[in-house]
């Protein structure tokens, strides 16, 4: 029995030893980078950070990219400690004009642990200062409604995005960053995604993504004209 216990343990180590090494996932986007890093870079060129509901705008809805100098690094699943660790790599080196951040509801589904609105809002917050000491203009945006996780039920997330994002707008407010809301146009009467515009309750369609570009858009056409 002992042994047996020992070999289980043995192989969940194994298992999860690729991850341990690198939690932030910084190999995830290493080639790429690399190779934007080595040609010039395009003075318009704007970083998209985020998860998976960034990631997943580029296999959703592709031709919002197309021909454009915007860069997708949004990786599922992750929370903001593990976008700050790898922020330089992903956002920094790229020099950039500006980055368009969304992060925190991975925070709130406890994906790498328990996490308080007030230890997401300073992981935004650093990222916030790296970009400006950077020169780098800074996008906020809200995050998406979440009525419930389906990979982790009974957290009632719903109430705790509505208060990240008013302690996010008000820090956008007070430090002359744009800030985009999301949330207002996407959520129902109790504070969900609407229905059509997701097929999780958690990330947008192609109908969610229609309905953030426009407001993305217009926050960075007024980076790039201040």
């Amino acid at each position: 029995m002992k042994l047996l216990n020992l070999s289980i343990l043995l192989t969940l180590f194994i298992m999860n030893s690729s991850f341990a090494q690198d939690w932030a996932n910084l190999n995830r986007y290493q080639k790429e980078n690399a190779e934007l890093t080595s040609s010039n870079p395009n003075k318009h060129r704007i970083v998209f950070m985020g998860n998976s509901i960034t990631e997943g705008w580029l296999t959703n809805h592709p031709e919002f990219f197309k021909n454009k100098p915007y860069i997708n690094r949004g990786i599922s699943g992750q929370t903001t400690p593990q976008m700050l660790l790898r922020f330089r790599q992903d956002v920094i080196n790229l020099m950039p004009s500006a980055v368009v951040l969304l992060a925190g509801i991975n925070d709130i589904a406890e994906n790498t642990g328990p996490s308080s609105i007030e230890m997401i809002v300073n992981n935004i917050k650093s990222m916030v200062e790296l970009s400006k000491a950077n020169n780098i203009k800074v996008i906020l945006c809200s995050v998406l409604p979440a009525y419930d996780f389906p990979w982790r039920k009974g957290l009632e997330p719903a109430e705790k995005v509505v208060k990240l994002n008013e302690q996010l707008k008000v820090y956008a407010n007070q430090n002359d960053l744009i800030f985009v809301d999301y949330f207002t146009s996407m959520s129902n009467n109790y504070n969900g995604l609407k229905d059509g515009l997701g097929d999780d309750g958690i990330h947008p369609n192609t109908a969610g993504y229609l309905i953030m570009e426009p407001l993305i858009e217009e926050a960075i056409s007024k980076a790039l004209i201040n």
